[in-house]
């Protein structure tokens, strides 16, 4: 309780803790912007860190990674254009439940689900920090790759509707994720002679153009098919009232715990990433959905305005960011590849993390932790404060206007990725083949998680077949990889169970 109370002391000197409340309502503005990853929006502050004292220089840089991922969900939510890779599943439901009217639901729930998986991210730093940062310790390659396996059995929960249409969305990914330098031969694939594809398909761009010029695509046909009936043009959604009912809060509540939970234990370790905790939170979400409130009356189909698909990637992805400080501040290791970023920001004042951190710099290393809990309560009341001031006049632009503008900020946003134009005709190229998945009723979300997945897929498999001789058995071995035999039972059983559903629906169907 004394170092905790150290942290503190640290924390509330009133330049500290007005510097993390300015990284917190920066961290939202600049995370709003679409195609500005986290790793991004951190790198942006870096060099404001150089001349300032280490309290204030460290609270800034919590502040603004605890508020980008939050503040992707504002545009994910009213134009579909996710701010932050981590907001690409909020634009899903999210959007949809904006063009319903209810924007300002949507915009709450998910600030609510960003705080609460925040707050339980950070007492698990405060309290959990060296003990979790020790059991990361016991993943390896082995366990890895099959970390990577649940993670992609995560997408039978996204392939309502058709399994097969599903099963070519993850291969497409799996495939775009092949693209570029061998990590096992070192030669290239399917780069066609092209530079720019050396070392893989553009993330930025290319996320960018799946969701934001795929979202350009389809408000043009939303004017073009309004003009054509002889109706008016309709605007945006309004935002509206930024309050949801208890109701609404009382049946998320399992989605937030369990949703936090996942978020907690892929945040601590390390390079499992943001983008899985929030695919893996998102099954669970929809598999619930479906399971109690699928097919009732006056209720939304999962991906047309669920709350649940607000709630459960909003706070997993909150819930990654103080845990994945856990190994890297008490072991040195980081998380992921934001979290990687402050080693930079340790560095830039004479620091390294890892256990001498706590030893040599305790106050600085406690008033971290306890920023990461402060910083999520700041949040709550920041976000709506940038909502209001700034989203209501953006969002207040008509839809031919608006065509110009999200057209204008996805192509500078997958331009600034680099400052390479092949960038944007990686985000056109992107735009076309999402809006004809959609056409063809191909969902998006198991193409982007292969894509997510498909490297570290490939890395951990090499890796551990390399190490153990070519002996696949490693990865079911209970007595020296217990873990990942686990695992990977636990993901023969999802796919199990997705195709008895399936073959039932077939049954039914025929």
């Amino acid at each position: 309780m004394d170092l905790i109370a150290l942290g503190f002391s640290t924390l509330f000197v009133p330049s500290v803790i007005l510097t993390l409340a300015i990284g917190v309502v920066a961290g939202l503005i600049v995370g709003s912007i679409p195609g500005i990853n986290d790793n991004i929006a951190f790198a942006v502050f870096i060099p404001f860190s150089f001349a300032m004292p280490p309290e204030q220089a460290l609270a800034l840089m919590v502040g603004v990674y605890c508020a980008a991922a939050a503040g992707g969900a504002i545009p994910a939510i009213m134009i579909k254009v996710p701010g932050t890779a981590s907001a690409l599943l909020t634009a899903v439901d999210g959007n949809a439940m904006a063009r319903q009217g209810a924007a300002g639901k949507a915009l709450s729930i998910a600030v609510t689900s960003s705080v609460i998986g925040g707050i339980a991210s950070s007492l698990v730093l405060l309290v959990f920090a060296p003990t979790l940062a020790m059991a990361a310790l016991k993943f390896g390659y082995v366990e890895n790759f099959a970390l990577v396996v649940l993670g992609l059995s995560s997408v039978v929960g996204l392939l309502s509707g058709n399994f097969v249409k599903g099963m070519i969305s993850a291969l497409i990914g799996l495939l775009a994720a092949t693209v570029g330098f061998s990590l096992v031969t070192g030669f290239p694939r399917y780069t066609f002679d092209n530079i720019n594809l050396i070392e893989g398909i553009p993330f930025v761009p290319l996320l960018v153009g799946l969701f934001g010029v795929a979202a350009m695509f389809e408000l043009i046909v939303d004017i073009w098919q309004e003009r054509r009936s002889g109706k008016s043009v309709s605007g945006l959604p309004l935002i509206g009232s930024l309050r949801f009912g208890r109701g609404v809060a009382k049946r998320l509540a399992p989605v937030w715990s369990l949703s936090a939970a996942i978020g907690n234990l892929i945040g601590v370790l390390p390079g499992a990433g943001m983008l899985m905790a929030i695919f893996l939170s998102y099954d669970q979400a929809s598999r619930r959905f479906r399971r109690r409130f699928a097919g009732k009356p006056g209720e939304k189909a999962w991906g047309e305005g669920a709350p649940e698909g607000i709630a459960a990637p909003e706070a997993a992805n909150s819930a990654v960011t103080a845990s994945s400080m856990v190994p890297l501040l008490s072991l040195g290791i980081p998380g992921n590849s934001t979290s990687a970023l402050f080693i930079g920001a340790l560095a830039i004042h004479g620091m390294v993390p890892g256990p001498l951190l706590f030893t040599q710099h305790g106050d600085i290393a406690w008033m971290i932790i306890v920023a990461f809990l402060v910083a999520n309560l700041l949040l709550w009341p920041a976000a709506f404060l940038v909502i209001k001031s700034v989203s209501r006049s953006i969002f207040a632009i008509p839809k031919e206007a608006m065509v110009g503008v999200i057209a204008l900020l996805c192509l500078l946003g997958a331009y600034a990725d680099g400052a390479n134009l092949f960038n944007i005709w990686v985000a056109l190229a992107a735009g076309v083949v999402a809006f004809l998945m959609r056409l063809a009723s191909i969902p998006l979300g198991p193409a982007i998680l292969g894509l997510v997945l498909g490297p570290q897929l490939e890395s951990s498999l090499s890796n551990a077949l390399s190490i153990s001789g070519g002996d696949w058995l490693v990865f079911v071995d209970p007595v020296n990889h217990p873990i990942s035999a686990a695992m990977l039972l636990v993901s023969l059983i999802f796919w199990l169970l997705a195709l008895r559903g399936w073959w039932r629906r077939s049954k039914e169907a025929a």
